[in-house]
């Protein structure tokens, strides 16, 4: 635990990266309100997906961890994908 780097992070990044999270859940959001049928899902789904990565990467301070938990993190967002993929192949034929 000793042997750890610690890391300071400005203020600014934090705003910064609250501003781009308020913005894109407006966008998510605003997407609903617009007329684009069948990619509503797939704009609010593309939103969410770049809001959680900006969370996990400066909140939850994984851009500054060691990367064994880069890559579990990454291996649990690939299934979290593959059963939405599989979930969109069961609606689209049925």
């Amino acid at each position: 635990m000793e042997k750890e780097k610690h890391h300071i992070v400005p203020y600014k990044v934090y705003f910064f990266i609250l501003i781009a999270l308020i913005t894109l859940t407006f966008m998510s959001i605003g997407i609903t309100k617009i007329n684009v049928g069948e990619y509503s899902v797939l704009g609010a789904l593309i939103f969410s997906t770049i809001k959680s990565v900006l969370v996990l990467t400066w909140f939850m301070h994984l851009k500054f961890d060691q990367p064994f938990l880069r890559y579990m993190v990454s291996f649990v967002a690939l299934v979290f994908f593959v059963v939405i993929f599989i979930t969109f192949l069961d609606y689209y034929f049925r």
